[in-house]
């Protein structure tokens, strides 16, 4: 029976706890869940999926769109005002 892979990266810190606990309680039967701690290993499949932030999930080989956040970027850092005086 083909099942659903779903692959969580986290740092191993207590912010991404609650993404695991929520990709685990929402999980069925059909879902094989795999949590890659990118403190120990996964860098390799983080590369893959060009992750830049986590918690991050992927569903059977896509990032979920509300993982997909490049994280800061200079533009929205210069609109919040760093870097001008005030």
């Amino acid at each position: 029976m083909t099942k659903r892979q779903i692959e969580v990266f986290t740092a191993g810190c207590p912010v991404c706890e609650p993404a695991v606990a929520l990709v685990n309680e929402m999980a069925c039967p059909d879902c094989e869940v795999t949590v890659h701690n990118l403190q120990e290993s996964g860098s390799v499949q983080a590369n893959k999926y060009g992750l830049k932030a986590v918690p991050a999930v992927v569903v059977d080989g896509t990032l979920v769109s509300c993982c997909d956040t490049p994280g800061p970027t200079r533009e929205a850092l210069a609109e919040a005002g760093i870097g001008q005086r005030l």
